[in-house]
């Protein structure tokens, strides 16, 4: 009996250790943190549309295939291209 309840209290002290995982906070309608939704009108149009635009943050152009960092910025303004280099998704993040 003194073996079952050591166990239980070491279950119950490692249940304590395990932390909640963080998500960013929401502020809002996360399409309209950095002006994605306003730009929806991009899509299926090619990269050379972005030359000239000014844009309120930061831009972060992925092409087809590229590494990303996986850090959440609000503020950040994300255009996916595909491999034709057209635009297929415009996101924060």
């Amino acid at each position: 009996m003194r073996k079952l309840a050591l166990v239980f209290m070491a279950a119950l002290a490692l249940g304590a250790c395990v932390s909640e995982a963080q998500t960013p906070p929401n502020t809002g309608d996360a399409a309209d943190d950095c002006g994605a939704s306003t730009l929806q009108g991009l899509l299926g149009q090619p990269e050379s549309v972005l030359q000239g635009m000014v844009f309120a943050g930061p831009l972060r152009v992925i092409r087809a295939g590229q590494a990303v960092t996986m850090d959440y910025s609000a503020a950040r303004l994300n255009v996916s291209l595909d491999a034709a280099g057209l635009i297929e998704r415009i996101s924060c993040g």
